[in-house]
């Protein structure tokens, strides 16, 4: 009971071993579903459809076998909406409250149509069920843009539809920073201005109690979740710590990422290592936001990058990653060009600051990348950044058909690639 009227009919979901298809979750999925118990009765929500008959008992031991008169559309999403033909079947007189973009999505879904059985509501529509009333607040595109979220002004609720959830089952004992960090940055980390939007709207209500679709009901410290959800959405770092996120073909770079850590560790910052190809990527991409900076190394592989780092970066920028410090650590042992694909692929994110010098290793750790890497860590320790040409007094030049990497003050208009046997006007510069 989260209220004297305000009920919780929702199912955890135990069997699961990833949320939508790709995120790992071993403590499960929690479904959440409301009911308020008023003159006229509402549901908020329904569930995933493996859990329909659970759910639909849910109700009618709270409503004591009545039925309800409204249910609320808040998201369409399946794991959410999976059970609402069920229980539409089940109470023929119940009416739908939901958005015209949710209508046009349940009649995709179920090809049925509502009729005379639908309430459209819009931002600041209000809908009385005796002593509460309810008013609606549009959320589009967080995450879908049917969204709506609903306020109870009677028991100062706010329904936040997938806003403030978290991975795991409702009985799962763990923190909620984690979870929720990795669930918003995955799911609804592409649309942070759209947040900030509704964290506007939401500042205007007086809210005790948040209740969300995935994970706890939230009355408590509420200033807390709040400002996670401000940093996340803002894209501002959470904390002052370095990610390192790398790829190892041979443990070469491994060694060298190694050496990095200890380093920094020793110089008093706070550390995060990730390999790639062997951590969750959802969680290393959760981290990679929580984090002031970012130290990227990898192999060249194919004239391109290892394909964990580029599917890596990938999450970084589909999701808005901008306002970091960014190093790189490239590897290759003839051609290593790493350091220009990862600047080629975050050349749209925004306020990135490249620190320097780019530490590039041919195969192993040399005494030159070792004199890069003590550079880098300065650098990254706020020492000042050292520019790739004062720390080796060279340019680079890129072949631009496979990618070779000639190392010097010019580069020699007879110069032949060695790997290719193209010739110096096939090479451009590296700046």
């Amino acid at each position: 009971m989260i209220s004297q009227e305000i009920h919780y009919v929702g199912v955890n979901d135990h069997a699961i071993d990833l949320f939508e298809s790709q995120y790992r979750v071993p403590n499960g999925m929690a479904y959440n579903s409301y009911v308020i118990a008023d003159e006229k009765n509402a549901v908020i929500d329904s569930v995933d459809a493996h859990f329909t008959e659970v759910w639909l008992e849910n109700i009618r031991t709270v409503l004591g076998g009545k039925a309800p008169d409204y249910i609320i559309v808040q998201h369409m999403e399946p794991d959410h909406s999976g059970s609402l033909l069920r229980f539409l079947e089940a109470y023929p007189t119940v009416q739908v409250v939901a958005s015209s973009k949710a209508f046009a999505m349940i009649k995709n879904f179920f090809h049925t149509d509502l009729a005379e059985r639908q309430i459209t509501v819009g931002e600041g529509d209000t809908l009385s069920l005796g002593r509460h009333t309810l008013r609606f607040i549009t959320a589009p595109m967080v995450h879908w843009p049917e969204v709506i979220m609903t306020y109870d002004s009677t028991d100062k609720v706010l329904f936040s539809a997938d806003a403030f959830g978290k991975f795991g089952a409702q009985d799962a004992a763990e923190a909620w920073d984690g979870e929720a960090r990795r669930y918003y940055i995955g799911i609804v980390g592409k649309y942070g201005g759209q947040v900030q939007t509704v964290l506007k709207k939401a500042a205007a209500l007086d809210i005790e109690i948040i209740c969300p679709l995935h994970g706890p009901v939230l009355s408590e410290n509420l200033g807390h979740y709040i400002d996670l959800y401000s940093k996340w959405s803002s894209y501002t770092p959470e904390e002052d710590g370095i990610l390192i996120a790398y790829t190892s073909v041979y443990g070469n770079t491994k060694k060298a990422v190694e050496q990095l850590a200890e380093a920094l560790e020793k110089s008093g910052q706070k550390v995060t290592v990730y390999d790639l190809a062997r951590s969750d990527m959802s969680q290393a991409v959760a981290d990679a936001f929580r984090y002031s900076k970012l130290v990227l190394a990898t192999t060249t592989y194919n004239n391109d990058i290892f394909p964990f780092m580029r599917e890596f970066i990938e999450h970084l920028t589909a999701r808005g990653f901008c306002n970091r410090t960014v190093a790189i650590m490239e590897n290759g042992s003839w051609a290593p060009s790493a350091a220009r694909v990862i600047k080629g692929l975050l050349e749209k994110s925004k306020n990135l600051t490249f620190v320097e010098p780019v530490v590039t290793l041919r195969s192993a750790l040399s005494e030159e990348s070792a004199a890069q890497l003590e550079l880098l860590v300065k650098a990254l320790c706020g020492e000042g950044c050292v520019s790739e040409s004062a720390s080796n007094g060279k340019k680079k030049f890129v072949c631009k058909i496979c990618g070779y990497v000639y190392e010097g003050e010019t580069l020699p208009k007879d110069f032949a690639c060695p790997i290719c046997k193209r010739g110096a006007e096939d090479f451009e510069e590296i700046k």
